[in-house]
């Protein structure tokens, strides 16, 4: 079984227009790193992950998950 990790980084970070080098500078991380993140191709430590959290003023559960995430407007019906 593998263990995923599903984010919302790219989210955050595009809603509060930030750049992946803004992000990455801000955490002490190298800018690919952030990349990685986003496509979920390196799950981050516990640190780094509460960091990000923090950046974002936002609860870990907010930005991470072991399910992924629901897409915007699945939930909205038509009016």
């Amino acid at each position: 079984m593998s263990e995923v990790i599903y984010n919302r980084i790219a989210v955050l970070r595009v809603e509060r227009g930030v750049s992946r080098r803004q992000l990455a500078e801000a955490l002490g991380v190298h800018y690919q790193t952030i990349g990685y993140l986003e496509r979920g191709e390196y799950s981050p430590s516990l640190y780094l992950a509460l960091r990000i959290a923090e950046h974002f003023e936002v609860a870990v559960e907010v930005v991470f998950s072991t399910s992924p995430f629901p897409r915007i407007g699945d939930s909205e019906q038509s009016a």
